[in-house]
């Protein structure tokens, strides 16, 4: 069986959730009171998708306006980000879009998104409709999933998505690694020897 280690940063503002999410997936734990994340938090989980291992290295990173612009040095590297936000507080909605173009000024390669719409519970309080975030996250090409950390609804769901997301990435660039390295062979194969008589 196939083995691939991933590094998934989650993103947002404060108070979005994201530790709540992470630590209810990672641990199938929800606690109230959590408090804010400093810098950044890391966890691991498994999970098997299309037979293939998958290792997800998560950085639950800091929200709050101060720690913004150490974020970077979290997300340097990924594979994949989920990016929160609450569908109770359209401000944290526009900050997705900063994140998204952080993520796309600071990684190179093609990174996957999931956006997530959190506090899914709070219906009667939203903000932001399921239209306009799924309409921005098909525009971003990035999963769209609502969640409730409190009712642990849609969070395994949200990383499944991720997860297979992941797989398909990886074998895109197995695939075109492959085609590179057979065209560079193919190549060396039918050039041919000049020789040169004196």
């Amino acid at each position: 069986m196939q083995s691939i280690a991933a590094k998934v940063v989650i993103l947002g503002s404060q108070a979005v959730g994201k530790t709540s999410i992470t630590i209810r997936y990672v641990d199938k734990k929800f606690s109230k009171k959590e408090t804010p994340t400093i810098g950044a938090s890391f966890f691991t989980s498994k999970m098997i998708v299309e037979n293939v291992k998958v290792k997800l290295q998560i950085w639950d990173t800091a929200g709050q306006e101060r720690f913004k612009s150490m974020a970077p040095i979290f997300y340097r590297n990924s594979n994949a980000a989920i990016i929160v936000f609450d569908i109770t507080r359209e401000n944290t909605f526009q900050d997705v879009y900063y994140w998204v173009n952080e993520l796309r000024r600071n990684i190179e390669e093609k990174v996957v998104l999931c956006l997530v719409g959190n506090k899914s519970d709070l219906e009667s309080e939203r903000q932001v409709s399921f239209k306009d975030a799924f309409n921005y996250a098909l525009s971003i090409d990035a999963q769209y999933m609502e969640t409730s950390a409190l009712e642990n609804n849609g969070i395994d769901e949200a990383f499944t998505l991720l997860g297979i997301a992941i797989v398909e990435r990886s074998q895109e660039l197995m695939k075109k690694a492959s085609k590179n390295v057979q065209t560079h062979d193919e190549r060396t194969e039918i050039e041919p020897k000049q020789s040169f008589l004196c």
